[in-house]
């Protein structure tokens, strides 16, 4: 009994220390504050929500990223589920390599590619556009998104591809049909993985998005000036928190499957 009531009393520590800064976000959204000092003013409003549609720049900013993380969501697991699969059910020289060296672009850190892809991209009229940031981002979400889904397809007996082949159904036709609803758990791991990466990324979209265009996460930074309107800040926090919260929602089912079973 003493020990369930350690365990509580730690479990609601731990949740208070990791909602606290959220709370505090969420409460100084609906507080106006004054830009210079930074202090709280007057009672709870929603001037702050409502300063970031009168601006332009900020409106546009949550298109902007809404735009290129739901491209880069769909093109990785449109271009990993295929790999995926290849590297799941096929054997060639080299394939366990390839497989790693992947693997290693997820791990390198964004800013040794900064500038690379920035004389790329402006030579190819790429850049201040949501399908440039969209591109860039799948170098680092494709790996991990054929790694997620190479396990789940591997745990897939291959009689199920034989059966679905000698009933007359092409590889594509047996993918849509029948591969993707068994493996629905790892493509929802898989995006939640790729939209997480995407939305909060920092490097590429400032880089890449010198004036128009600009996505949340950079418009968010540009307000920190020498009389910083805390209460907008918070307020943009607040909504670049829910496309996340909508993403968990609608895949949770699937990535609570995904982390614990295979099919």
């Amino acid at each position: 009994m003493r020990r369930h009531a350690l365990r509580t009393v730690g479990m609601l520590a731990l949740a208070g220390f990791i909602l606290l800064p959220l709370a505090q976000v969420i409460l100084l959204s609906f507080i106006s504050t004054l830009p210079r000092e930074g202090i709280a003013t007057g009672s709870p409003t929603l001037m702050n929500f409502a300063n970031i549609f009168r601006t332009e720049r900020l409106a546009e900013s949550l298109v902007n990223s809404t735009i290129y993380v739901s491209l880069n969501v769909a093109l990785s697991i449109a271009v990993a589920l295929p790999a995926a699969y290849a590297f799941s059910r096929y054997r060639f020289r080299g394939d366990r390599a390839a497989f790693f060296v992947l693997l290693a672009f997820r791990v390198t850190p964004p800013v040794v590619l900064s500038l690379p892809v920035f004389l790329l991209f402006s030579k190819v009229g790429l850049l201040n556009t949501p399908i440039g940031v969209a591109l860039v981002h799948c170098v680092f979400n494709v790996p991990i998104a054929i790694w997620i889904l190479e396990s789940f397809i591997s745990a897939v007996p291959r009689e199920f591809d034989e059966t679905a082949f000698l009933d007359g159904h092409s590889l594509p036709g047996f993918m849509v049909r029948y591969l993707i609803p068994v493996i629905a758990p790892g493509i929802g791991a898989a995006a939640f993985f790729c939209f997480m990466f995407s939305w909060v990324e920092v490097v590429f979209a400032r880089t890449l998005t010198i004036t128009d265009g600009k996505p949340i996460t950079t418009a968010i930074t540009s307000l920190f000036t020498f009389q910083t309107d805390i209460g907008l800040v918070m307020a943009m926090t607040t909504l670049s928190l829910l496309p996340g919260l909508a993403m968990i929602w609608f895949v949770r089912n699937h990535i609570s499957r995904g982390f614990t079973v295979r099919v």
